[in-house]
């Protein structure tokens, strides 16, 4: 096979890698019930008039599948955090005990669980247009190299081998988070 048409399917592959990577990212943000602290990478507080990530200012552990806890590494910063995850609109309401933040996680309704699949899915989905995107544009490469008819068309054909198994993946992935949020 042409040296170009190689470069351009490792370079599909890649971005589709990418893709799926991302999705992955996205669906970890969706919660499925249980506690965890990535649920709180959204937060940002104003540490020293810099808004700042919550995880650089403070650690935060989940001592049980309800519960989040904050322990910040500087007790004056705690109005900041708990105003910083108010802002987040997370539906989060944190206690404030003077030492640290406790954050209850409340069970998931049906009616939630039904949304966060919707989210899921349009995540899912999201991810699968991306893949069908890098397709196009390695079939758009494909065609302005300067090989024989039969060679294009068998990288395209390579093209959308790859294409079927990312967006099976996809879908692999989409009914392990859909489980995960609906299991209750």
């Amino acid at each position: 096979m042409n040296e170009e048409i190689i470069i351009i399917t490792e370079t599909a592959k890649e971005s589709m890698d990418l893709s799926i990577k991302h999705l992955e990212k996205e669906l970890l943000n969706i919660r499925a019930g249980k506690a965890n602290p990535i649920m709180l990478n959204a937060v940002m507080v104003e540490y020293y008039g810099t808004p700042t990530p919550l995880n650089q200012v403070a650690n935060v552990n989940t001592p049980d599948g309800r519960t989040l806890s904050i322990q910040p590494w500087e007790k004056a910063l705690l109005p900041e955090i708990e105003k910083g995850i108010l802002q987040a609109n997370l539906g989060f309401n944190p206690m404030n005990n003077g030492e640290s933040l406790i954050i209850s996680i409340p069970p998931l309704t049906e009616e939630r669980r039904r949304e966060l699949v919707k989210l899921a899915k349009a995540e899912a989905e999201n991810a699968k247009i991306a893949i069908r995107n890098v397709r196009k544009d390695a079939n758009n490469e494909i065609k302005k190299t300067d090989t024989s008819e039969d060679l294009q068309k068998n990288a395209e054909i390579d093209i959308q081998e790859l294409t079927d198994q990312y967006i099976t993946k996809v879908d692999e992935i989409l009914n392990v988070k859909e489980k995960e949020i609906l299991t209750v």
